[in-house]
């Protein structure tokens, strides 16, 4: 339950200070992310998976 309220407060601060920079630099900073994202996303489907033998 406290990591739930830390997530949403944190959250909660994300998005306030998205409302006070400006739009193109809240759009750039969300496609700098999703590139981020989506090469994170590559890498981890082209790298082998190993499995624990235990």
């Amino acid at each position: 339950m406290l990591v739930l309220v830390a997530a949403l407060l944190l959250l909660g601060v994300v998005l306030g200070a998205v409302a006070h920079v400006p739009v193109a630099a809240s759009l750039l900073a969300g496609a700098a992310i999703g590139v981020w994202l989506l090469v994170f996303a590559v890498r981890e489907r082209r790298r082998p998976h190993r499995t624990a033998h235990r």
